[in-house]
């Protein structure tokens, strides 16, 4: 446990990040499970428009560093790429 007045502080700063981005990370989770779920039905317009919605949340959470960038990037490149082969 937290001893000195600095340390406490630290402690309630950092269980309410974790909770804040607990939430936004489910909140990704979900909007890559709509895209996955299109993909899987095999329609590609509705996993296109599942995967326009998703982008612009998946960039911002990793402007927040709730997502580092780069793995924010893979997952992006991972989705499109399915939505490619879904196409062809």
């Amino acid at each position: 446990m937290a001893n000195s007045k600095q340390a406490r502080k630290r402690a309630r700063q950092s269980e309410g990040r974790r909770v804040l981005k607990a939430g936004q990370r489910s909140m990704v989770r979900t909007y890559v499970k709509r895209v996955i779920k299109a993909i899987n039905s095999g329609d590609h317009a509705q996993a296109m428009a599942e995967f326009q919605l998703a982008q612009p949340i998946i960039d911002r959470i990793a402007d927040k560093d709730v997502l580092s960038k780069k793995r924010a990037a893979r997952l992006k490149s991972r989705l499109n790429k399915r939505i490619k082969a879904l196409a062809a």
